[in-house]
């Protein structure tokens, strides 16, 4: 005798009449934070304590000191044995320590260059706010001077030196040297930071390896930072791009400039494009409008002159710029 099996009953839900599908709570958005960005400003603020500071000058020191003496006993000993070797190896160290005086010198004159931007950015600064024309024009003066070798300002400087004797206004010389020395300047120093966003964007986006993003985004910021110091006056060294790129995220991290909002995707991607579009792509986004932030950051402290007369550049049409054929292009094929 079989047992029927149980008749299986429908299962039934049963919801509040009052509930409303329209109160629940919007899944959240989550947006890429740019991983790549936020690491490479952590390293570059962490600052060594005393201790290492002290232990990396002892070892550094020691480490001269063991290859002078290494060398000094090669080459004596190579002259004993074979005094034709033996001047040839003088000769080789000669020219290595030659070399290490020039890198050195270099490095020297890429602060010196880097610290007489700031000194003219100072000075101008102090003579805005007392108002004093003589300040201004000595200011002026030292600004002419420094791209007095520059073909690319002759035309302003010329212009500059028309119409300076007519200004007897200290906001008004300055906003005159800005306008016709600065702008030509400025346009080039865009045109560096919108490359360097539109390359960190498509390599963030196109590379999946680990850690790549970091590595590229270090170059392309370290270059960048270069380029812009070069297109200001103040080329600077290897040692000097380095510590322009600390100074640069130290003011990034002191206005919170890194926090990268919804508002600032949306100006640039546009509406829903951004959800459309892969991770990578938006980590890649993200990296590149940072990347812009970096530029600007190092614009201002490169340039002699603050911005007054002429409009500060915007980090999101910076961006927009930069990757107008990038998101026009994801639009058509999402088309």
């Amino acid at each position: 005798m079989t047992v029927p099996p149980k008749a299986r009953k429908p299962f039934l839900l049963e919801i509040d009449e009052g509930a409303d599908p329209g109160s629940a709570p919007p899944v959240p958005d989550i947006l890429p934070e740019g991983e790549a960005m936020q690491t490479l400003a952590a390293l570059s603020q962490r600052q060594s304590s005393a201790l290492t500071r002290f232990a990396l000058w002892a070892f550094s020191t020691l480490f001269v000191f063991v290859l002078s003496v290494a060398a000094y006993d090669f080459v004596a000993s190579l002259l004993t044995r074979n005094i034709i070797l033996g001047w040839i190896a003088f000769g080789l160290v000669a020219l290595a320590v030659l070399a290490a005086l020039i890198l050195s010198l270099r490095e020297w004159a890429a602060y010196a260059r880097l610290a007489r931007l700031d000194s003219l950015r100072i000075r101008a600064e102090a003579a805005h706010a007392a108002a004093d024309l003589p300040a201004a024009r000595r200011m002026v003066g030292d600004l002419t001077r420094l791209y007095s070798a520059r073909p690319d300002t002759a035309w302003g400087r010329a212009r500059l030196e028309e119409r300076q004797a007519e200004v007897m206004d200290a906001d008004a010389i300055l906003a005159l040297a800005e306008t016709e020395l600065m702008a030509p300047l400025d346009i080039r120093a865009r045109t560096a930071v919108e490359g360097a966003t539109r390359q960190v964007a498509m390599v963030t986006a196109l590379v999946p390896i680990a850690l790549a993003d970091v590595a590229i985004s270090l170059f392309a910021n370290l270059r960048m930072i270069r380029q812009i110091a070069e297109i200001y006056g103040g080329r600077s060294g290897s040692l000097g791009s380095l510590k322009l790129l600390r100074r640069v995220f130290a003011s990034l991290l002191a206005a919170g400039a890194l926090a990268l909002t919804d508002d600032m995707i949306g100006s640039v991607a546009g509406g829903g494009v951004l959800s459309k579009l892969s991770r990578r792509f938006g980590e890649g986004v993200v990296n590149g409008a940072l990347t812009a932030r970096v530029g600007l950051a190092a614009i201002e402290l490169c340039r002699p002159l603050p911005f007054r007369a002429l409009e500060r550049p915007a980090v999101s049409s910076l961006v927009s710029r930069a990757l107008t054929g990038v998101f026009g292009k994801a639009t058509r094929d999402d088309g």
